[in-house]
């Protein structure tokens, strides 16, 4: 008899390890520093477009967000190391960074847009950028971009640890521009008081050798989770939950095509 309990209790606890399993926190990578996608409220939380589409892909799978907060250059690292399960933050899926992580499918996709003062004329060729101060942060797509397009042409790139610190040197003046994602400039810098003389400038940039196939949820090589991901984006797809939340955010369709 004492045998059977033993067992019982034994199949009784292998049975439990899959919920055990399930309720462990989704450690997810954020650098809440980019409005409208992720940034801080005045009480210190995080909010955004990333924010509630992870909290929402969470919801769907049945597991606790547990959010992590770290510099955008510090994110792949964080990852590589098990800091975090997952990095929700705006990268753009690209074959370099393809070569350390693996990416989820799409949750957007927006061009990057150069800004700069109201008026500057940029064609085509972006001749006019030679001489040009272009600020860009450090460890995006957009650096390697700017490196490998603008300078060539003679603008000196200026790496930054945060778009932040970009906005306030170019509306300083210590800047003559930026490349970014079109709208987080627009929403972060364009529609406040400190952008106000600034616009648009140039063309769009979405060569996909550079900005990708769109916005992708990162993970480790080989990590299942990709999967369980895929699956959640595509359910809040259907279910209207993603589109709830792009509209609260956004007046177009950010998923693009």
């Amino acid at each position: 008899m004492k045998k059977l309990v033993l067992l019982g209790a034994l199949a009784l606890s292998v049975l439990s390890l899959p919920t055990f399993a399930d309720e462990k926190p989704l450690k997810i990578g954020i650098e809440a520093a980019y409005p409208p996608f992720a940034s801080k409220a005045p009480d210190g939380s995080i909010v955004g477009f990333d924010y509630d589409i992870g909290n929402a892909l969470c919801e769907e799978m049945k597991v606790k967000c547990q959010w992590v907060e770290q510099e955008f250059d510090g994110l792949i690292p964080a990852l590589k190391v098990r800091k975090i399960d997952a990095i929700l933050s705006s990268m753009s899926i690209t074959e370099d960074r393809k070569k350390s992580v693996d990416f989820t499918n799409k949750y957007y996709n927006t061009p990057a847009r150069l800004v700069m003062k109201a008026g500057t004329q940029v064609s085509e060729s972006l001749a006019e950028l030679k001489g040009k101060n272009i600020g860009v942060q450090r460890g995006s797509i957009h650096e390697r971009f700017a490196r490998e397009v603008l300078a060539p042409l003679g603008a000196e790139v200026k790496p930054y640890g945060s778009q932040n610190e970009i906005y306030l040197d170019v509306a300083a003046g210590r800047l003559d521009g930026t490349v970014a994602d079109a709208t987080l400039l627009d929403d972060g810098f364009l529609k406040t008081d400190a952008g106000k003389g600034f616009a648009f400038v140039g063309p769009a940039f979405t060569d996909v050798k550079y900005f990708g196939d769109g916005v992708g949820i990162a993970v480790r090589k080989g990590d299942a989770l990709k999967d369980k991901i895929n699956t959640a984006i595509a359910a809040i797809r259907e279910n209207g939950k993603y589109k709830q939340i792009q509209d609260k955010y956004f007046a177009f369709d950010i998923y693009g095509k």
